[in-house]
């Protein structure tokens, strides 16, 4: 397919995502199915442009004046993907499955430096009812933090050092121009590029089939470590999901001690048996839903909360979560992340700890609810995360917004990561 072909296909699926009101994953599966002739270049060209215009949906609809999906496709090819508007209007002429181009007056607004009426949250690029919580947390940065949600992400991986080490997987890597992590301690990063350009798929690689890597974006890395389990520990991963983080933990750990690995979704949980398998842990014992946990009442360690969030720290992976969005589905999230803590914070023995991460930016989802917490439980103390922070990366590289130290949270602008929020609290010994 031609950049003609591709932009149209870019359109249909914008189309169809508006008028059924589906995830942008299920509307690029069904087009791919009803368009087998599509190569996988093709394929990864039209995701590109659809992702490229859902981050930036709301600034570009600004300067096209318009959120037809049409506009919404050329505005992200003339201001995302670089292409000067003659130069486009050549490579599609002549072309019968490109879409119409722009009139000359569309062509202006959308070449424009800058729309002068635009709300600060369109030209943000985030939901309008997210402002003031994006202000709370960021203060006169905010809308630096929101435009970098709006980029694209890299590819991360994380190396089971229970198998590997860095050095040999980025050497079989190399191709890929996987280069050492920042900050976290075990981890590569592959460039996103630009236009149609294509991420590498690792996962077909013999290092992930034979467990020597995971992939996991290097926040999600960083607050696993964090947490600081060390070997011999117990360890309750109270909403371990998929089991990202149990296996950071279980290598962090050494495969000595032991964790608990449960969830409340048992389809969530189901990959995390073979995820445990290939990675070579002995020292993860999986819970189901039902399973009754009581004789780890007051035993553990340390429990891991990884709570269900709105998921605004993601936002770069999954811009169509962004729109979907409502205050109605962060009210749902702050009464399970309430839910979670308190039963949660049954197992953590005295002088343990509990540690509370989230994928969101939002204060309403971090600071409020360790805060409410505290409130409703003084036999929980809140430390200092940002002592953990420079005990084990140093504040001479990139930093972690913290209003106190206490808390921490990471962003694609501060950290250059999906974003995070971070907190631990230490049971009283009385």
């Amino acid at each position: 397919m031609r950049l003609g072909g591709r932009a149209q296909a870019a359109i249909e699926v914008l189309e169809d995502m508006a008028k059924r009101k589906r995830p942008v994953a299920n509307a690029l599966r069904d087009w791919g199915l009803s368009h087998r002739f599509a190569g996988s270049g093709d394929r990864t060209a039209i995701g590109n442009i659809v992702y490229d215009t859902l981050r930036k949906k709301s600034s570009q609809a600004a300067f096209a004046q318009s959120d037809e999906p049409r506009l919404a496709v050329f505005t992200t090819l003339i201001r995302q993907w670089r292409y000067l508007p003659d130069e486009l209007s050549v490579l599609l002429t002549d072309d019968k499955f490109a879409p119409q181009f722009p009139a000359a007056d569309e062509i202006k607004f959308i070449c424009l430096d800058k729309v002068d009426d635009a709300a600060p949250a369109t030209m943000a690029d985030i939901p309008q009812w997210c402002t003031e919580s994006f202000e709370a947390n960021f203060d006169e940065e905010w809308v630096g933090e929101a435009n970098a949600l709006s980029e694209r992400p890299p590819l991360d991986i994380r190396i089971n050092t229970l198998k590997s080490n860095r050095e040999k997987i980025a050497k079989q890597l190399s191709r890929s121009k996987a280069k050492p992590t920042t900050i976290a301690a075990n981890g590569l990063r592959i460039a996103p590029g630009n236009r149609d350009s294509r991420l590498p798929n690792v996962q077909a690689e013999a290092g992930f089939q034979k467990g020597w890597f995971e992939i996991q974006d290097e926040g999600s890395q960083i607050v696993s470590e964090l947490v600081y389990a060390r070997p011999g520990e117990k360890v309750l991963d109270y909403c371990a999901g998929a089991g990202g983080k149990t296996l950071a933990l279980a290598a962090t750990m050494e495969n000595r001690g032991q964790i608990h690995a449960y969830d409340n979704d048992k389809t969530r949980l189901a990959p995390i048996h073979e995820r445990l398998k290939r990675a070579g842990t002995r020292n993860v014992q999986v819970h189901s839903p039902h399973d009754d946990l009581s004789a780890l009442h007051e035993k553990m360690d340390k429990v891991v909360v990884d709570a269900p969030c709105t998921g605004s720290g993601t936002w770069r992976r999954r811009p169509d979560a962004k729109w979907r969005l409502t205050k109605e589905n962060l009210e749902t999230r702050l009464r399970e992340q309430e839910e979670a803590l308190s039963q949660a914070a049954q197992f953590v023995r005295p002088g343990g700890v509990l540690a509370y991460i989230t994928c969101s930016l939002l204060p309403e989802e971090n600071e409020s609810q360790i805060y409410s917490f505290i409130d409703d439980n003084p036999g929980f103390e809140l430390l200092s995360a940002g002592e953990v922070w420079q005990d084990l990366f140093g504040f001479d590289n990139l930093k972690p917004w913290s209003s106190d130290m206490k808390s921490i949270t990471l962003t694609p602008a501060s950290t250059q990561t999906d974003g995070f929020y971070f907190a631990v609290m230490q049971r009283n010994k009385g």
